[in-house]
Formats: C-alpha cells, sequence, structure tokens
C-alpha cells in the first residue's frame, strides 16, 4: 500500500513550488537536493520550516518541494506557502495557526512589466528642452 500524500502549490512574485508531503521522520529535499545543500542561508531554512513549526508537525512529516523561477527568497516563500497549503490537506484544525502567522496568504508583489515609450515599469526618458 502507497503512502498517504498530500499536495500543495505555493507562489511568490514569480516562484512556483510544488511541494509534497508524506508522514515520515521530517525529512526536506527541494528539487532533488537536501535542505542544506539547496539553501545556503539559514533564514532561508527556516522560513521553510515555519509552518511545521506553527502546526507542532516538524518531526512527522517528509517534504518533497519542486520549485522554479525567482530567486532563493522567493522559493523559499513559495514552499512555505505551498508546505501551508498541504498542511491544511491533512488536518483543518491547522488553519487557524497558518492563518494567524500569515502563511496561507500568497505574496502578490511581482515585478512590474515594462510599458511602451518608458525605460523601464514606470522610468521615463530624460526630459530635454533642447
Amino acid at each position: 500500500m502507497a503512502k498517504e500524500q498530500f499536495y500543495g502549490t505555493g507562489r511568490r512574485k514569480s516562484s512556483v513550488a510544488r511541494v509534497r508531503i508524506v508522514p515520515g521522520t521530517g525529512k526536506i529535499t527541494i528539487n532533488d537536493r537536501d535542505i542544506d545543500d539547496f539553501f545556503g542561508l539559514e533564514t532561508l531554512k527556516v522560513v521553510v520550516r515555519q509552518p511545521l513549526v506553527a502546526t507542532d508537525t516538524l518531526g512527522k512529516y517528509d517534504v518533497i518541494a519542486k520549485v522554479t523561477g525567482g530567486g532563493f527568497t522567493g522559493q523559499a516563500g513559495a514552499i512555505r506557502h505551498g508546505l501551508s497549503r498541504a498542511l491544511l490537506t491533512v488536518e483543518d484544525e491547522f488553519r487557524a495557526p497558518l492563518k494567524a502567522a500569515g502563511f496561507l496568504t500568497r505574496d502578490p508583489r511581482m515585478k512590474e512589466r515594462k510599458k511602451y515609450g518608458l525605460k523601464a515599469a514606470r522610468r521615463a526618458p530624460q526630459f530635454s528642452k533642447r
């Protein structure tokens, strides 16, 4: 019999993370690499583990994440969002602590597109009187 699996999709800025959690020992794998190999900064590892700490499930689930796009901060935020959504499918009681911590809200800040006639999204060409 296959183990029970729970899925969640997380997004932040331009990063998208597909997160799968399986009952296990607490191993976190991102893009087929261990979390310690994938993220160099300790703060990003803490960000990824926040939903597990909030729901008191730190050693109970193995986390397998596939993440694309953006930089490493955006990717960490996307994994956190996806992990929170996956935990919701496990148990409804997790909603209150996750929502209170703000882990269920998608961070909508994305780079604004460049408009025609401008040098960047809002930066206009320098005005010259002569």
